[in-house]
C-alpha cells in the first residue's frame, strides 16, 4: 500500500530527526567526553586546573589577583596585569576604552566619576612605580597619577586668545600639573563641568617623562578577555627585586624561576614570550616558603 506523499515526507523527516539526534546528540558528545578522558588530555579537558596538596588554587589558562582583603598587591608575590572582568571567568569583558577616551567624568561623589582610559594607565604606572621602586612616570600623565590634559577656551571658538585653560582630571582644591598654559593660568576641574561640551579643546600634555617608560605596557593594561594568566617578563623584571626582597632570597635566584616559567613564542614566531604567574608564584612558595 502506498502511503500518501504529505504522511511519506513526515515519516522520513521523523526518521532524519531520530538519526542526527543519536548522532549529534548522543555520540558526539560521549565520543569528545571520551577523548577528553585520554591521559594526558584529561587535565586539559577539565579546564588545566593547578592543584596544590589535593586542593585547587586555580588554572593554567586564567589569570587571578595576588592581593590581599583590602585589594593591595601582596608584595611576596609577583603581580597580573590589571583586568576590566576582574579576573572573573563569568564576567569575561575588556573595558572598550580606546585611545582617545583622555578627559575624565568627574561626580561631586568621587565614588561615581568614571576615569578614562588615560586616567587608569596613569594611576596604574604611578602605582607600579611606588610598589617596585621604578620610575613610574609616563608621557601625558600628571605627577599625581591622572591624565595631563588641558580644557583650552579661546576668545573664538578654536581662534582668538585664549580666555580660560582647565586641567579637566584634576579636581579642585587639587594643583593643576602646570600653573599656567600660555600666560593663562590653569585652574582645576569642577564636578559635574563637561568642559568639552562648553568650549574647551582638549589638549594633552606630554610633559618630561621618559619616552620609553619604566613600567611596561601591559603593567598597565587590561587584556582583551580580562582573564589574560600571563605578564611579559619586562613585567617580572622589574618585580624580581621586590620579590626577592620580601623573600629573603637572592635575585639571581629569583631571576632563574622566572626564566623557567617564561614560554617562548608559539611556533618560533607567533605572539610574545610570556610569563604565568600563577605557576611563577608556586614555584616561588615551594622553593621560598612565606616566613
Amino acid at each position: 500500500m502506498r502511503l500518501p506523499s504529505w504522511l511519506a515526507q513526515h515519516l522520513a523527516a521523523l526518521r532524519a530527526l531520530l538519526v542526527l539526534t543519536v548522532l549529534l546528540g548522543l555520540a558526539y558528545p560521549l565520543a569528545l567526553v571520551a577523548v577528553g578522558r585520554i591521559p594526558g588530555l584529561d587535565g586539559r579537558a577539565d579546564g588545566s586546573l593547578v592543584t596544590v596538596d589535593g586542593r585547587t588554587v586555580g588554572s593554567s589558562l586564567i589569570g587571578q589577583s595576588f592581593t590581599d582583603a583590602d585589594g593591595d598587591p601582596v608584595p611576596r608575590y609577583f603581580q597580573s596585569r590589571p583586568s576590566a572582568a576582574g579576573y572573573d571567568p563569568t564576567a569575561t569583558a575588556a573595558s572598550n576604552l580606546g585611545p582617545e577616551s583622555v578627559v575624565d567624568t568627574l561626580a561631586a561623589d568621587p565614588a561615581g566619576s568614571t576615569p578614562s582610559l588615560l586616567t587608569q594607565v596613569c594611576a596604574r604606572s604611578k602605582a607600579v612605580g611606588e610598589l617596585d621602586g621604578v620610575d613610574g612616570r609616563r608621557p601625558y600623565c600628571t605627577p599625581d597619577g591622572v591624565g595631563a590634559v588641558l580644557a583650552v577656551f579661546r576668545a573664538d571658538g578654536l581662534t582668538g586668545r585664549i580666555t580660560r585653560v582647565v586641567s579637566v582630571n584634576q579636581v579642585a582644591p587639587a594643583t593643576p600639573f602646570v600653573p599656567t598654559w600660555q600666560g593663562v593660568p590653569v585652574e582645576a576641574a569642577r564636578p559635574g563641568h563637561d568642559y568639552v561640551a562648553e568650549g574647551g579643546v582638549v589638549t594633552p600634555v606630554r610633559g618630561d617623562a621618559p619616552a620609553e617608560p619604566a613600567v611596561p605596557a601591559d603593567a598597565v593594561t587590561a587584556s582583551g578577555s580580562g582573564l589574560d594568566p600571563h605578564i611579559s617578563p619586562a613585567y617580572a623584571e622589574i618585580q624580581v627585586a621586590r620579590v626577592a626582597r620580601e623573600r629573603a632570597a637572592d635575585p639571581a635566584a629569583v631571576r632563574r624561576l622566572v626564566r623557567e616559567h617564561t614560554a617562548g613564542r608559539t611556533l618560533g614566531f607567533l605572539g610574545e614570550p610570556a610569563v604565568n604567574v600563577l605557576d611563577l608564584n608556586l614555584a616561588l612558595d615551594r622553593e621560598f616558603p612565606p616566613r
